[in-house]
């Protein structure tokens, strides 16, 4: 039988933010990447949205990214291999805290816009932000990009890696996804994600923005929580998925 996870980035937004969106998508995912306060959230939002997290049964992780908050993290920065160690082991360790607090377990690391984009190509990057993680725990996941630097690097060093594709964002000819400078970036169209996830779950393909069918690892499924359309296509992809006979689930520790 087949398995996969359906992963959301949540927690993006500050103090009385409303997390209404991000409570209802709870019901459609299997684990959580919360921000853990460079690229977005705060000591209430991050509290907040492990405690929902918790209570539905949703795999918790951590969602590090550059110190940008005007540019949401999806701004390039020119940083060193232990500048990315240092940002990713601070993040780890604000979320760990709330996620002590409620009693809960961290299960995961996902770096979060450019800085994952970032590490995808540089081995270095990759390389630090994987011993971050190790040196945080060496039992928790790695989220990374399928077929990317990140992958390579915790093969390298013995941490479990997760591959992980995406419903809403285009892929190039190399495997790597479309820039989002480029207009052709992101999937807006719900039938045109639902189509391209389970060619992925299914084939482990997807169709390029050339048109070539390329092959890919895919383990876990991303959806945007910042996408308007977000809790319409999260509940598309798991009703869809649960239909098709395939299991939806957290990696296990």
């Amino acid at each position: 039988m087949t398995t996969i996870d359906i992963n959301c980035d949540m927690g993006e937004g500050f103090g009385n933010y409303s997390c209404a969106n991000d409570d209802l998508l709870f019901d459609f995912i299997s684990s959580a990447n919360i921000a853990c306060g460079f690229h977005a959230g705060d000591y209430q939002v991050m509290e907040h949205t492990v405690k929902k997290a918790h209570a539905k049964g949703v795999a918790i992780g951590a969602h590090p990214g550059l110190p940008d908050l005007q540019g949401f993290g999806r701004r390039e920065m020119k940083i060193s291999p232990k500048e990315a160690y240092r940002i990713t082991l601070y993040q780890i360790g604000a979320l760990a805290a709330f996620v002590k607090a409620t009693e809960a377990k961290l299960h995961h690391v996902k770096p979060h816009g450019a800085l994952y984009n970032m590490a995808a190509k540089s081995r270095d990057l990759s390389e630090a932000i994987a011993q971050a993680i190790i040196d945080f725990d060496p039992a928790l996941f790695l989220y990374a990009l399928s077929g990317s630097e990140m992958i390579a690097a915790a093969e390298r060093k013995g941490l479990r890696s997760v591959s992980e594709v995406f419903a809403d964002r285009t892929y190039q000819n190399n495997g790597m996804l479309t820039p989002r400078t480029e207009q052709n970036a992101t999937i807006h169209s719900p039938e045109q994600s639902l189509a391209q996830v389970l060619m992925m779950v299914t084939q482990q393909q997807v169709t390029s923005t050339t048109g070539a069918v390329i092959p890919i690892c895919a383990e876990t499924i991303c959806i945007h929580g910042d996408n308007h359309q977000a809790l319409e296509s999260s509940r598309e992809v798991f009703l869809t998925l649960k239909q098709q006979g395939i299991t939806i689930q957290a990696p296990l520790n």
